[in-house]
């Protein structure tokens, strides 16, 4: 099986030390990205680890696909223990800081301890010895600066792009629990908060150079070049729209929440639909090595705000959950997380939660204030930063959240499959971890089309796709590849059986969830606000565990060495 090539690079930040260790075996068992980030953390974080304390450890890793130039493989994987949901959570992030992260020449990058100081830490390609190349740069005028000011910094004093640089914003800094690792500028390590995890660590950046990957020769299939012609060559509407094409069609569908999750339509979403969005556009934008560029540039020249964005579930967090009904506005809400490094679909949320609580739907005005209130923990936003699940019950409203994250789009209510999705996930209310939802949409072909009413057949379905996730987030490939990188090219690209993929998927899924159980998540926490109202959800979440062979309680049965991914001796370092 093709995977990532590299040492492990422990950064120790209390000691201010780098050290490499070897992990080929590792590597061969699972590839890289999400896999590889799991395995290590399931073996070195304490079970009962403070996801804001040093024994917290925090994993960046690339996949084999970074050594292509294919598209769809603009991305890398970060994992930790996350500050939102309390378990172990991978994110991922696009961009270009993929191809410069395997140019320093490390498969993984470790961070332990923590520092004192703010700091930057650069790490530069590895020495024909071997050994580490790594500097501590104390950097306290970089205190509360914003995501932008962080990469003028490092353009002007060390000559590196937005490209080499992931950092946190003041959100970061001030552990707001869905802050986000931020790099060129707009692409997020979004949910669960990894960024509050970096600055708990008294890391405000890290910078990665160096031409290692141009010494990677990979004799690459012949579907890596019928894959990147497709994407060059595709008439698709997200060239142009981008994930808000979808914004309409999920508001016809009673998909799209609104007015906090109060209703599942919103009347105003023609001023915030993908037309609206695309009429903003001014350049194309995408990913390292990508031709499907999806990415959405845009400028309101009347007010001059720009922004990356705003995506679907932007559009949804700041539109219609917020009762906003204007895509400048949403635009603006967009660049102010960007640049402060929030979640925008946790943010959001917890922004509507308040709006509901004030009776101040559609105030724009006010939606912008919270979001910089939460950023610096002012005022109401010191409460807010906690997340809904944490603030819910103090402003009265109810809890929209699975595992204490935050609801994306594509509602459950209307997409009982994405439902349950969003019920199993290891990291919470997410739509990208079993992304069961395009089977739900009227759009897809008639034959992978699923009724969206009901669970009957859905749980394989739902593992199986739970589990080709998994394996995309460790090669690193993007899942707006859907249809592209089909399953036999997924296999000849990654030079496996799909079923050892599918092996492989389940292997990843399963050490998160063990980890999970051993702190203290069971069955209780695969649920929905509205499970009662989905018919057969509890025989469904059932099914799930059976065709996983899990107990029924949501727990890994004990499989003694077979589970583990090593030792987990460094656990007690």
């Amino acid at each position: 099986m093709r995977h990532a090539q590299g040492p492990l690079l422990t950064i120790d930040l209390t000691e201010r030390t780098a050290s490499t260790t070897p992990i080929d075996d590792r590597l061969a068992s699972f590839v890289g990205g999400r896999g590889l980030n799991t395995s290590l953390a399931y073996d070195r974080i304490p079970f009962d680890a403070d996801p804001l304390g040093p024994e917290n450890r925090l994993f960046l890793s690339t996949g084999p696909m970074q050594y292509s130039t294919t598209s769809y493989t603009g991305r890398m994987a970060a994992t930790g223990l996350s500050p939102l949901t309390d378990g172990l959570l991978s994110s991922n992030a696009g961009g270009f800081l993929s191809r410069n992260f395997t140019g320093a020449g490390y498969a993984a990058v470790e961070l332990v301890g923590a520092s004192d100081d703010l700091l930057a830490v650069h790490v530069r390609e590895i020495g024909p010895d071997g050994e580490p190349n790594v500097t501590f740069e104390a950097v306290p005028d970089l205190e509360a600066a914003e995501v932008s000011a962080v990469s003028d910094r490092f353009a002007e004093t060390r000559d590196l792009g937005p490209g080499h640089v992931a950092c946190i914003g003041p959100a970061g800094e001030n552990a707001v629990r869905f802050a986000s690792i931020m790099t060129s500028d707009t692409r997020a390590f979004g949910r669960g908060g990894l960024g509050a995890v970096l600055g708990s660590k008294g890391v405000k950046a890290l910078t990665f150079d160096g031409d290692s990957e141009a010494d990677i020769e990979v004799d690459w299939p012949d579907e890596a070049g019928e894959v990147h012609r497709e994407a060059a060559t595709s008439d698709s509407i997200m060239k142009r729209q981008g994930t808000t094409s979808v914004t309409e069609l999920a508001n016809e569908v009673d998909a799209l929440p609104s007015y906090y999750f109060a209703e599942t339509s919103f009347e105003g979403v023609e001023g915030i639909s993908g037309d609206r969005v695309e009429e903003k556009k001014y350049e194309k934008g995408t990913c390292s090595q990508c031709a499907f560029a999806c990415k959405l540039p845009t400028r309101d020249e009347a007010t001059g705000v720009e922004t990356e964005g705003p995506e679907f579930e932007t559009v949804m967090a700041f539109g219609s959950n917020a009762g906003v009904d204007d895509v400048v506005d949403v635009m603006r809400a967009n660049e102010l997380c960007d640049e402060l490094g929030m979640d925008t679909i946790s943010c959001g949320d917890v922004v509507s939660m308040f709006l509901e609580s004030e009776d101040e739907f559609g105030n724009a005005e006010l939606v912008r204030s919270l979001v910089e209130q939460i950023a610096y923990r002012e005022g109401v936003g010191d409460k807010l930063a906690e997340g809904v699940h944490r603030a819910s019950e103090e402003f009265g409203a109810e809890d929209w959240t699975v595992k204490g994250m935050e609801f994306a789009g594509h509602d459950g209510r209307a997409l009982n499959g994405q439902g349950l999705a969003f019920a199993t996930a290891n990291r919470g209310a997410d739509h990208m971890y079993g992304e069961f939802y395009p089977y739900e949409y009227p759009l897809v072909d008639p034959g992978d089309a699923l009724d969206p009413e009901g669970l009957d057949g859905k749980p394989p379905k739902l593992v199986a796709k739970e589990n080709r996730n998994a394996v995309l987030d460790s090669a690193v490939v993007c899942k707006f590849s859907r249809g592209t990188v089909t399953d036999d090219r997924l296999a000849a690209l990654l030079d496996a059986d799909y079923d050892a993929l599918q092996s492989l998927g389940a292997r990843i899924v399963e050490l998160e969830r063990a980890f999970n159980n051993a702190r203290g998540f069971d069955r209780s926490d695969d649920t929905l606000p509205y499970a009662d109202a989905i018919d057969g959800f509890d025989a469904a979440l059932s099914e799930y565990y059976a065709v996983r062979g899990w107990n029924d309680d949501g727990t890994v049965p004990d499989h003694g060495d077979g589970l583990d991914a090593g030792s987990r001796a460094a656990a007690d370092d």
